[in-house]
């Protein structure tokens, strides 16, 4: 953790209470850069390497989406078949879910790799280098290997005469790294969905459903049962299934989904056996543990190594699949896996990056996830008041996430990512949550100027916190090392 402090410039920021918002000055819409087909042939370099994916179509940065066009399996299946179906050479696990599959991945990676495993991870988003989406034993892809895998991935788009998306030529290279390095296994995160996501060409060993929440409406769904059959999706043939109990309308969709494909369904606290606890001691301070007992697995009271209750579902499911595994000939014992499991790392959730002041970064990026932050750090960080940081996509839920950090927060900054197209606009954040609270609140038209504005704003025991989407928590980290 840095021990700098951060500067305290003048730099202006726009207040109001509850007298209503004064608007920012328009900001400047980022515009589409034309579709450029950068040849295999001038991929000579990193930096080549990168502008060939940049210019690929990025669902994640687009504004408008139109899911029948966009969203197909025929472009990823043409070109993992042209590269030899490197997917088909690997054990997998698939990950899907609204909230939660970034930290059920690290868990997994983490005990699997004490247990001697070589295990590959590709996830998204990354936050300060694409190329953190793709590890292998927790280190990033290198740049040569990056090139040289772009390269032979953009011969085999030109040989196909298709044009994959940005998502798609990662996921490409992930299945094909994990295939030429001979991963033992490889964690495959969905990146929107689950069945028509580009990551579902797999068959797995073990398939896995996070918590499902309302997020991404206008692609997945209007109501939890929807949403809920998209993740479904992954499901397979004879292929076991890991979820959570989520209530009975969810379940009943997973259920459906599960009887129509022929795949098993596990549900962790009710097929499977699996309970837990919150508790305090003076070693780990608060924190929550678990159990879980199976016909090859008897793990009890072990801690969460993730922050927060919520975590607890995240680790029961985590643990499910390694005791799956074992039905797969992995060999995973319970003093390794126990030990693996307490060496879980993950970048920015409920991560302290900064000491003065201290700034805690969370990706949370919907209204679940927002409010599990805000009781999160309520139950695990000391403070005497909490200035928040936030900026969020502007096809998200915006009332109910604003209503989520007004538990917490006792001022708010709002802003947004400069490399978030889809930004929501500070003045129309700050609007709508006037509406909702008589807090004090602030705009600011960049992150840098957002965090010079609540420097001035905390003291020696309150907390900064940035929080509202990865784009965010990103820019922050790159801000801060800079000026570390």
């Amino acid at each position: 953790m840095a021990k700098q402090t951060i500067s305290r410039s003048k730099t202006r920021g726009r207040t109001t209470t509850s007298g209503g918002a004064r608007r920012a000055a328009p900001a400047t819409k980022p515009r589409s850069a034309p579709f450029k087909v950068v040849p295999a042939s001038e991929i000579t370099s990193y930096t080549t390497a990168v502008s060939y994916l940049m210019n690929r179509t990025d669902i994640e940065r687009m504004r408008v989406i139109r899911p029948d066009e966009t969203f197909k399996l025929d472009r990823m299946r043409a070109l993992l078949e042209e590269l030899g179906n490197p997917q088909d050479q690997i054990k997998t696990v698939h990950i899907a879910g609204t909230v939660g599959k970034g930290s059920t991945v690290a868990m997994i990676s983490a005990m699997l790799q004490h247990c001697g495993y070589a295990v590959g991870e590709f996830t998204s988003p990354h936050l300060i280098e694409l190329r953190e989406r793709i590890r292998i034993g927790g280190q990033i892809i290198n740049r040569a290997t990056f090139t040289a895998l772009m390269k032979t991935i953009a011969e085999a788009t030109e040989a196909i005469k298709q044009e994959p998306t940005y998502f798609e030529v990662l996921t490409a290279m992930a299945f094909k790294y994990f295939a030429d390095e001979a991963v033992d296994v490889a964690l495959i995160e969905a990146g929107l969905g689950g069945r028509l996501d580009s990551t579902n060409v797999i068959t797995p060993e073990v398939s896995v459903i996070t918590r499902v929440a309302m997020d991404h409406e206008r692609i997945l769904g209007s109501t939890i049962e929807e949403i809920a059959l998209e993740k479904a999706g992954i499901m397979k043939p004879d292929v076991t299934t890991l979820i959570f109990d989520q209530g009975p309308e969810v379940e009943e969709v997973f259920r459906t989904a599960a009887e129509k494909v022929g795949a098993r369904l596990q549900i962790v606290n009710k097929d499977i056996e699996f309970s837990n606890r919150f508790c305090s001691t003076s070693e780990l301070g608060p924190h929550t543990r678990v159990c879980l007992y199976t016909e090859h697995s008897r793990l009890e009271h072990l801690p969460v190594p993730l922050s927060g209750t919520h975590q607890a579902t995240n680790c029961g499911l985590a643990l499910a699949v390694v005791d799956m595994l074992k039905n797969c000939g992995f060999e995973c014992p319970e003093d390794r896996v126990t030990i693996g499991l307490d060496n879980t790392r993950i970048d920015g959730r409920m991560q302290l990056v900064w000491d003065q002041p201290r700034i805690l970064v969370d990706g949370a990026h919907n209204p679940e996830a927002l409010g599990a932050l805000m009781k999160c750090v309520g139950a695990h960080v000391p403070y005497d008041s909490m200035v928040c940081v936030f900026g969020c996509c502007q096809d998200k839920d915006i009332g109910a996430m604003l209503d989520m950090m007004n538990f917490g927060a006792d001022k708010v900054i709002f802003t947004k990512a400069s490399s978030n197209p889809r930004a929501a606009d500070p003045a129309d954040l700050q609007k709508a949550f006037m509406e909702r609270s008589g807090k004090m609140s602030q705009t600011a038209s960049s992150l840098p100027e957002a965090l010079e504005i609540a420097a001035r704003a905390v003291g020696r025991e309150d907390l900064l916190c940035v929080t509202g989407s990865f784009y965010l928590v990103g820019e922050t980290m790159k801000h801060l090392n800079k000026k570390g």
